[in-house]
């Protein structure tokens, strides 16, 4: 009965396991020397949008992004607040949680830091003065109004601080496990490793750009293991595993920071709603949202969200079975193209507008 009770504990508590893969990067390796985090979204919540939670009381001003549905905002999943903190996440299921009963509270607690948090002290305050047990077992990542920036390994008592001054190579990486997690468990050794290859050669050249991240690591279909790219493949179907874009991929979202100097609005939020290699990047900033990202629709669901949606159907076009882990490749091409111009349309006028007023 104890083994039956256990098993059936354990299902439930990775029953919503959802894969995101994510990056800090130091401004020393990017082009425009600004720093960067990019978070590729998996998650149960097929929809998701962008809006701003204007400052009330002793609380900041954020924008974010919310699951649909969200009318109260309660879960903040990737932000920027009005000092220029920002803070993303990726669930850890290697870190061992010391109760099921009290779980993915990771959202809840994002949104308590972007109204409160602007350094990397306050967030670690935060954790520290948050009741316990947190509810959480993930690694937070973090840039802070000075530029400083760093992973949160944190399960529902304590914390672990990774600097990213601290990492000789400029970059770090989280996908769904933790370092100082039990070793060889969780998950996203292949996606990591996907993405750090994918980066090698732009890391040492010191080139990194958001567009790495919306446009080629969210959209293509390298695979690290099998050492091949099947983007362009001539194959018609691909089984969906241990590449960066899944069928439960629902945003991707570079948040591009500022140089020592720069405002606030400096500060671009790279954003790709839906599934996103058969979506586009559109940019918002602590003041401007455009409308297609906001809810602006029925049951709080944003425009750009529900177009990505409709085009994803036709790359998960099989029902019956096992048919929904099968991905239909020319689906996909069919929508790259014109996909990919309309993010490099919202890169080009977003650097001007940003350079201009800078």
């Amino acid at each position: 009965m104890l083994r039956f009770s256990t098993t059936i504990i354990s299902f439930f508590c990775i029953f919503s396991l959802y894969p995101c893969t994510s990056a800090i990067v130091s401004g020393e390796l990017t082009r425009d020397g600004r720093p960067m985090m990019w978070k590729h979204r998996d998650t149960g919540t097929e929809h998701n949008f962008i809006t701003r939670v204007e400052p009330h009381d002793t609380l900041m001003g954020y924008i974010a992004l919310f699951n649909g549905g969200d009318s109260l905002l309660t879960e903040a999943w990737t932000g920027l607040n009005d000092a220029g903190f920002a803070i993303m996440n990726t669930a850890s299921y290697n870190l061992m949680p010391d109760t099921c009963k009290l779980a993915d509270r990771e959202g809840e607690l994002m949104k308590l830091a972007l109204e409160r948090c602007r350094t990397l002290s306050d967030f670690e305050q935060l954790l520290e003065s948050h009741p316990k047990p947190m509810g959480v077992q993930t690694n937070f990542g973090v840039i802070d109004c000075n530029g400083e920036a760093a992973y949160y390994e944190t399960d529902d008592h304590t914390f672990r601080r990774f600097l990213l001054a601290d990492e000789p190579s400029g970059i770090l990486f989280r996908a769904n496990y933790s370092t100082c997690g039990e070793e060889g468990c969780g998950y996203g050794y292949i996606r990591e490793k996907n993405a750090r290859q994918q980066l090698a050669e732009a890391i040492a050249a010191k080139e990194i750009t958001p567009e790495m991240f919306t446009e080629k690591l969210s959209c293509n279909f390298y695979h690290s293991l099998l050492g091949h790219d099947y983007t362009e493949s001539d194959e018609q179907w691909l089984i969906d595993q241990d590449f960066i874009p899944r069928r439960s991929s629902a945003a991707s979202i570079v948040i591009e920071g500022r140089k020592p100097g720069e405002p606030v609005e400096a500060i671009t939020m790279w954003t790709v709603l839906g599934y996103p290699p058969v979506s586009h990047v559109v940019p918002a900033t602590i003041n401007n949202i455009p409308v297609e990202l906001q809810p602006t629709e029925d049951g709080m669901r944003a425009r750009a969200c529900n177009e990505a949606i409709a085009r994803k159907q036709e790359v998960f076009p099989l029902s019956y079975g096992n048919g929904s882990h099968y991905i239909y490749l020319p689906a996909v091409k069919k929508f790259a193209s014109d996909q990919r111009r309309q993010s490099r349309e919202s890169y080009a006028e977003r650097r001007i507008q940003r350079d201009s007023k800078i």
